[in-house]
């Protein structure tokens, strides 16, 4: 797991062919807006987001984001344990994103 600056992270995630954005944020925080691209997977709802992380493949790379940077973070530790050697945490979260978000 790394966590990266928006800066590293758009960049780093741009130029992955293998790059998967994640929002781990609950279903009314994605309704809010999420960033361009993510799928989204509860982090609060852990039996099934331990269950869908399992079917994930583990050869992507994970570019995970939640509010400000903490969920994200456990995120990134629990897609590592299933093994997943490639996920990135997004510092800051979305409250300090930049970039392009969808409603």
């Amino acid at each position: 797991m790394a966590d990266l600056t928006q800066e590293q992270w758009c960049e780093q995630c741009e130029n992955d062919e293998n790059a998967v954005i994640l929002d781990v944020r609950t279903d009314a925080e994605f309704e809010e807006g999420y960033i361009p691209g993510a799928l989204q997977l509860d982090i609060h709802n852990s039996a099934e987001f331990i269950k869908k992380i399992k079917e994930l493949d583990p050869n992507k790379s994970y570019y995970v984001y939640c509010r400000s940077g903490g969920r994200s973070g456990q995120a990134c530790m629990l897609l590592n344990s299933v093994g997943v050697k490639n996920a990135y945490n997004l510092k800051g979260g979305i409250m300090e994103w930049n970039g392009e978000i969808n409603n």
